[in-house]
This record gives C-alpha cells, sequence and structure tokens, in this order.
C-alpha cells in the first residue's frame, strides 16, 4: 500500500496509474486516499472537522469555498449515516463509527483510489460482519476503487471483486471470489483461502476422458477431462471439506469410497468431521448440521463419501 501510495519505492516494477507510471507523479497528486488500521483520526477535532480536514489543507487555488465544503461533508456523513453525530469527538464515538468517520474523512478528496490498511481488525465479530456489509454499500454509491488489505479469508470472499493472495511478497493468484475459492492453484492459495484437504497421489490413468490418481491405501478417483497434462506421474490434489457428500449407502458412482467418522465438531450451522479410511487416509468434511436433506451421521459410524469429479482440484507445484 505504502508503495502504491508513493510513500515508498518500489525496488523493481511499476505501478501504474491510468496508464502512466506513478513515480513520475508526486505523492500529492496521485489521487490516493489512505485508511489506517487504527483509525488515525485528530482526537481535538470534531467529527465534521475530520471529515473536513483535507479539504481545508488544500492550497488556496484548489480549497473550495467554505459553504462547498459545508456541503460536501455534510453529505459525505449522512452517506455514511453520522450526520447526527458531526460535532462529537472521537473519544466519544464507538469502534463502528470511528472507522466510518475514517472513512469519511478519506473519501472527501475523492481520491481515484483507496487503500485500506485492515480497517475493520479492531471491532468485535457482529460490528465486523456489519461493516463489510456497509463498507461495500459505501464502495459502490461512491464509486471508488478500494484496495483492501485482509487477512480474514471470508472477509476478502465477501467482500471483493478481484482478490490477490499474495504470499511472500508475490502474488500467488489472481482473480474473483468464486475463482480462487473454487479453482485455487497452488496449495498456499488452497489451504489459506478456507479449508482444503490437500493430497498428494499418483497418477493411474492420465489420458483422456478416464484420467484417474491413486490415492493413500489404492484408493482411485476419476478427474474431470483434461485435468492432468500429459506425462504428469505424481500430483497434488484439492478437495474443500463441503465438497464431500456423506451418505449411510453407497451409490453406483465414480468416487465413492467408505470411510468411518472418528471425529466431530459441532459448528453451530455445520459440523466438522474427521473421517478416515479403512487404510488409514484422513479427510476432513463440512455437512449441514442435522439439516432435512442431510442423513445425520454421528462419531463412530461407517459412511459412504462421495465425490464429483469437478470438485477435485489439482495444484501447482507438486
Amino acid at each position: 500500500l505504502r508503495i502504491i501510495a508513493g510513500l515508498e519505492r518500489a525496488d523493481r516494477g511499476q505501478v501504474l496509474f491510468e496508464g502512466e507510471d506513478a513515480p513520475v507523479r508526486d505523492v500529492r497528486h496521485r489521487g490516493v486516499g489512505f485508511g489506517f488500521q487504527h483509525y488515525a483520526l485528530f482526537r481535538h477535532m470534531t467529527v465534521f472537522e475530520n471529515v473536513a480536514f483535507g479539504l481545508r489543507v488544500r492550497p488556496r487555488a484548489r480549497r473550495p469555498a467554505e459553504a462547498e465544503i459545508v456541503r460536501k461533508v455534510t453529505d459525505l456523513l449522512k452517506l455514511v449515516q453520522l450526520d447526527w453525530l458531526s460535532d462529537r469527538y472521537p473519544s466519544q464515538l464507538s469502534g463502528g463509527q470511528r472507522q466510518r468517520v475514517a472513512l469519511a474523512r478519506a473519501i472527501v478528496c475523492q481520491p481515484k483510489v483507496l487503500l485500506l490498511d485492515e480497517p475493520l481488525s479492531a471491532l468485535d465479530a457482529k460490528l465486523r460482519h456489519a461493516m463489510q456489509v456497509e463498507l461495500k454499500q459505501i464502495q459502490q454509491k461512491v464509486g471508488i476503487t478500494f484496495i483492501f488489505v485482509t487477512h480474514d479469508q471470508e472477509e476478502a470472499l465477501s467482500m471483493s471483486d478481484r482478490i490477490a493472495v499474495i504470499n511472500k511478497g508475490r502474488i500467488e493468484q489472481l482473480g474473483d471470489a468464486a475463482a480462487i475459492y473454487h479453482q485455487p492453484r497452488t496449495t498456499f492459495v488452497a489451504n489459506f483461502i478456507g479449508q482444503a484437504n490437500i493430497l498428494e497421489v499418483e497418477v493411474s490413468a492420465g489420458e483422456g476422458p478416464a484420467a484417474k490418481v491413486k490415492l493413500q491405501g489404492g484408493l482411485e478417483l476419476s478427474l474431470a477431462p483434461g485435468a492432468l497434462a500429459p506425462g504428469t506421474q505424481r500430483a497434488l490434489i484439492s478437495i474443500r471439506p463441503e465438497k464431500i457428500f456423506i451418505r449411510k449407502s453407497r451409490e453406483a458412482a465414480d468416487n465413492c469410497f467408505e470411510a468411518q467418522v472418528v471425529e466431530e465438531i459441532f459448528k453451530g450451522a455445520t459440523d466438522q468431521m474427521l473421517l478416515r479410511t479403512e487404510s488409514g487416509l484422513e479427510l476432513w468434511a463440512v455437512v449441514a448440521n442435522e439439516s432435512a436433506r442431510q442423513e445425520p451421521v454421528h462419531r463412530g459410524e461407517k459412511v459412504f463419501c462421495h465425490l464429483h469429479r469437478d470438485d477435485i482440484v489439482l495444484l501447482q507445484g507438486a
């Protein structure tokens, strides 16, 4: 974020703003807003003055008239639902209200890009969820690109149009939320975004529609056509826990195998289950908690696991 904002110099690579190399622009002329993790509000200023600050400190030639400043700040405070608190000080606000003040202060100067550094990390879980919805709605109303850093995978999936998963300074995968979640390219992405069973497999049939891989204990799984590159001998696959359908009876279909429920963890809406095959292979599964469509399954029971071949994802970097 600091490199995009112009506060740090990149060792290599480019930052482009509308096709123009950003380093040729002075930091003040990049049109970037910055929302800090701990808000950095001015404690001696009211909510109104905090939001108006960016407009008031502009050079005289670019500074709006006072009536225009009042109009812009008032409209923005209404947008973030804080107009009724305009004369309060930061110490008199809740965490969610402070976050919205910081957001309004960053938006009021109409930046081309708004950089947000984990802005919701200091909030409790319920307020954080509510603010996720609000932030998304505000972004759509003001029409500004938000670059939002978060270590909360659910937050990234629920808020983003595009996600960049970064590992040790490198982008592992870039795409929309559905692609990142359902088609992870690497082990890191599969493990970092949601839960995943990562398994090493041997290729038993890699040609045509009958591509198959062999797991521990000789268990074979069929893959989607074209999943394996010619000549592949070993590979890594990812299986999301919720993609494993558990039944008490076997179905006449590919990718059906028997296992025992060795651990059951109640999570409210779902149950998380550790499954173990006769050969010792262990997989995590997630099932709806006693829903009308899901047969009740409990610890110690034998079950049949069903996998659709499209839900078995081949990973890079075996």
